[in-house]
């Protein structure tokens, strides 16, 4: 080789290279196989008499479909808003300095978290067995309240009771990580302007906690909508209690179990859009950086403290 005619190294030049991308095939392949199994899935649902589809939406708008759907939204709104108020108040006993405080919240998270939802549903729909008299009495006064426990414990008031208390356990948790989130030094400095413990918490700790709340919390109210489902053993009339009632007369089981996975997905939908608002909504003082909440806190500490001064 004439060396003349080599080129030197130092002469190439960027524009003169030639730039390979490279072939993922082993991704190309994966795709095509992925979407050959969704076609052959699609196809063998769709042509599978079985699943009955006309049933489907002779179904999917049923009156008792219907109302079992809004009950089991109230279901979940009625033992949400319980479990929050709950686990608030366990969240805080447990970070109290009083030893008692603590050891009742960590005993009362511990048992009602690691008991099955079902089988404390269940007790609470038997608790006639061991106390069959609901009664209400004041020394000196005498009776104010008295009935029978069946008649006091509905289904529904049942689920409610369980549910929530079980919910608790979870959102209790998830309120106390939240309220340890927040770093220490704003307590500090609204203690230092004289604002009790009661109103730091309510009006700088929380507010700032709430970030780190809600998603866990739209999880686990994601989780307690679908978990409802278990009040179909004790005849309450949710979702799936009212499909139940209707593949009992007919056989039609497989609709209306496609019917009732459609609701399921539907609510889950909406209420996975609301949590990304919501998030969206609490994470707005970090849009600007990280000192946003913090410079928030000082000024609404500053701001309270004028006003309890005035």
């Amino acid at each position: 080789m004439n060396p003349s005619h080599s080129v030197s190294p130092h002469r190439l030049r960027v524009e003169d290279l030639t730039v390979v991308p490279p072939r993922h095939i082993g991704l190309w392949v994966a795709t095509a196989l992925v979407l050959a199994l969704l076609a052959m899935l699609f196809w063998a649902v769709g042509t599978n008499a079985a699943f009955d589809w006309p049933a489907v939406g002779k179904y999917l708008f049923h009156r008792s479909i219907l109302r079992g759907v809004l009950n089991t939204l109230l279901l979940t709104v009625t033992i949400m808003v319980f479990a929050t108020i709950i686990g608030t108040v366990m969240a805080i006993m447990r970070l109290s300095p009083s030893r008692i405080l603590r050891t009742f919240a960590n005993a009362y998270i511990w048992f009602f978290r690691g008991a099955p939802a079902l089988i404390q549903l269940i007790f609470w729909f038997n608790l006639a067995i061991i106390m069959p008299q609901i009664t209400l009495s004041l020394p000196g006064i005498g009776t104010l309240f008295s009935a029978r426990t069946n008649d006091v414990m509905t289904p529904f008031l049942t689920a409610v009771v369980a549910l929530s208390l079980h919910e608790a356990g979870y959102m209790a948790e998830i309120i106390r990580a939240g309220i340890t989130s927040v770093p220490a030094g704003q307590t500090e400095a609204a203690s230092t302007l004289g604002m009790a413990r009661g109103r730091i918490l309510r009006r700088i700790v929380l507010p700032q906690a709430m970030r780190f709340i809600v998603p866990p919390t739209g999880n686990e109210a994601i989780n307690l909508m679908k978990a409802t489902s278990l009040v179909s053993v004790i005849a309450v009339d949710d979702l799936l209690y009212s499909a139940q009632t209707i593949y009992a007369r007919t056989f039609e089981t497989i609709p209306l179990l496609i019917v009732v996975a459609f609701w399921y997905l539907a609510m889950v939908t909406i209420m996975s859009i609301g949590q990304h608002f919501l998030e969206l909504h609490f994470n707005r003082s970090d849009s600007g950086g990280g000192g946003g909440g913090f410079r928030a806190a000082l000024r609404q500490a500053f701001s309270l403290s004028r006003g309890r001064r005035a």
